[in-house]
């Protein structure tokens, strides 16, 4: 249960709430988080904890933000974001890292209202764009962003140096 307090962007019927992530709701996060790499065949992946959401979400200086769904007090939808620049637009963009509704909660419009939300920041904000990626295999999910008018963007390939390979680079 968490103990957060926030201005709830939308109060859905089942008396769910969607609101920015607050001080407070690191272990449903992380939870969700874990879920997510359950989910995407990783549950070994995380190696995040609630003191790391703590320190990066809630620090003094954030780096990444977070939007919540809580029902019954529980942390029953993630969306984990932050700002990216493009030199093309002149402008920051919104990175989706992590949507995740739990499975039991799907269907009662959570996923869509969090990326909504996401979509309001980047309006009021005057961003240019809302991102993020899809495993290949994740048809469900892309159906779902399909249905939201998002497109693919096939011409791009994500790339990655972590680990004794990113280390190797910086002491080059």
């Amino acid at each position: 249960m968490t103990s957060a307090a926030s201005t709830p962007f939308r109060t859905f019927d089942d008396g769910a709430v969607l609101r920015a992530a607050a001080l407070g709701d690191e272990e449903g996060i992380l939870a969700a988080i874990r879920a997510l790499a359950e989910y995407e065949r990783e549950p070994h992946a995380v190696e995040n904890t609630a003191a790391e959401i703590a320190a990066r979400l809630f620090g003094d200086h954030p780096q990444a933000f977070a939007h919540v769904v809580e029902r019954g007090g529980d942390i029953v939808g993630i969306a984990v974001w932050f700002l990216t620049y493009s030199t093309w637009t002149g402008r920051h963009g919104i990175w989706l890292e992590d949507l995740f509704v739990d499975e039991a909660q799907r269907g009662r419009g959570y996923g869509k209202a969090l990326i909504a939300s996401l979509a309001a920041v980047a309006v009021e904000r005057g961003y240019a764009r809302l991102e993020w990626t899809v495993l290949d295999w994740n048809a469900p999910s892309i159906a779902f962003y399909r249905s939201l008018d998002a497109v693919p963007m096939d011409e791009w390939t994500t790339q990655r140096l972590s680990g004794d390979a990113l280390v190797a680079l910086a002491s080059a």
